[in-house]
């Protein structure tokens, strides 16, 4: 049955301005029909303020979420956070797993995400050891995005060292890393290929998690699995100079040659966040037309540095919430070009519609069907309000421009996913008490 949607205001996934009267036809999930009509007919319903094409949270750990909050204030470093992320990750078994990521993924879909690249390397048990179900990790999370209702691609993580030593040597897995192990890079792949999950909403992706975790003999394996399944591939890069260190001494080459070399830099592939990248790093980026996943709250928040994002345009940009600083992909769209404007003391290296193209880049999770108000596509709408303290007074002729450069995730409105509403009037239909969940699960993991 066919549905429709008068939007005042569409931004239909590409240039810089909105369009003023646009009717949306959905029907069995899909978008069917889009035309412009400067008054709503009768018989559909009217959608004020501006509506958008589904949110991707496109680099997420959702145990993270536990740390908000907790971790933030003081001094310190990436490494000394890490320890603390460590402590977290010790005490999550399957069932406490889903809680948490059904109260992480609710609230995702309350800011307007349809759709999270799910990070995952937290598979086993506390000290390495397996749950009868090698993939009862995963399974928790695809689980908790059906209930929250958003689409996951599970990005599965290969993660086989403890870091690089100082003699350019590859550390073994020790502490809490056991649960992120497998035997060997075999053993990841095999269990990879024997995860299905249920549902149409969830689809599988690979990573390596670092060239830190990762030995450079095994990275093309990883590679591989991917190539042969036409996957998704995502790579944390050089993050922290640090990194770059550790791996110059070990191979004599950055992170970003080491990949290049390996064959992991194509169009299927993220690097996320990029930070530390030499000017050759750019030209390999540049020349395979890798995606670049930006997370601004914490590439801050971990005093990380400031990417070179104006360097690498205009490659494609994707965003995620990282470390879940924040639950709200407009605080990251306009981070990503404040923060350049930081770095270069120059205003407008990119404009809302390319700061919305990089929240909305459901491609570089595999869904690219997604992310744009089109026929065919999938009917994700994302309604946000024009009427807020924040937006009051805002011109409705450049929308885009306020959105990005005001709002925050609160005024997202009503979310639409596959064609059916998962968040009205900004309540969640299916996750009714997101705060209470969140509440309850991250004090047990911090008894």
């Amino acid at each position: 049955m066919t549905h429709g949607y008068w939007c005042e205001w569409a931004w239909t996934g590409d240039g810089e301005r909105a369009e003023h009267g646009v009717l949306v036809e959905v029907d069995a999930g899909r978008i069917t029909a889009m035309r412009r009509r400067p008054t709503p007919p009768d018989g559909v319903e009217r959608l004020t303020g501006l509506t958008l094409p589904g949110l991707a949270n496109a680099h997420s750990h959702a145990f993270h979420r536990a740390l908000r909050g907790r971790t933030h204030a003081g001094g310190g470093s990436f490494w000394t956070w890490r320890e603390v992320m460590y402590g977290v990750a010790e005490r999550l078994n399957p069932e406490s797993y889903h809680r948490l990521a059904r109260a992480v993924f609710a609230e995702m879909a309350l800011a307007g995400i349809t759709c999270v690249g799910e990070f995952h390397y937290l598979h086993h048990g506390p000290r390495g050891e397996r749950h009868d179900d090698p993939n009862a990790m995963g399974h928790a999370l695809t689980t908790a995005a059906a209930e929250a209702g958003v689409r996951i691609t599970l990005l599965d993580v290969c993660y086989l060292a403890g870091g690089l030593g100082q003699d350019g040597r590859y550390l073994p897995l020790s502490g809490p890393q056991l649960r992120f192990g497998d035997a060997d890079v075999g053993a990841w792949a095999e269990r990879v290929a024997d995860f299905s999950p249920e549902g149409d909403h969830a689809r599988v992706g690979v990573a390596a998690h670092s060239v830190r975790a990762v030995p450079v003999a095994d990275l093309p394996e990883v590679v591989g699995v991917a190539d042969r399944g036409r996957l998704p591939l995502h790579v944390h890069v050089s993050e922290q100079p640090a990194e770059n260190v550790a791996c110059m001494t070990a191979h004599g080459r950055t992170p970003t040659r080491v990949l290049a070399d390996a064959g992991a830099l194509t169009e299927r592939t993220s690097l996320v966040h990029a930070t530390h990248l030499t000017d050759a790093d750019v030209v390999d980026i540049r020349r395979s037309k890798a995606t670049v996943c930006l997370c601004p709250t914490t590439e801050r928040d971990l005093a990380d540095g400031l990417p070179r994002t104006g360097d690498l345009m205009p490659g494609p940009l994707s965003l995620g919430t990282d470390q879940h600083v924040g639950t709200d992909l407009f605080e990251e769209a306009r981070g990503v070009e404040l923060h350049e404007r930081l770095r270069t003391l120059r205003r407008g290296t990119l404009g809302p519609g390319a700061l919305l193209g990089a929240a909305t880049a459901h491609s570089s999770l595999g869904w690219t069907d997604a992310g744009v108000l089109r026929p065919g596509a999938r009917a994700d709408l994302v309604n946000v309000s024009l009427e807020s303290t924040r937006l009051a007074g805002a011109d409705p002729e450049r929308a885009l421009d306020a959105v990005i450069f005001a709002a925050t995730a609160t005024d997202v409105r009503h979310v639409m996913v596959d064609g059916g509403w998962t968040v009205r009037d900004g309540d969640h239909l299916l996750v009714p008490d997101i705060a209470g969940e969140l509440a309850k699960v991250i004090e047990e993991l911090h008894t």
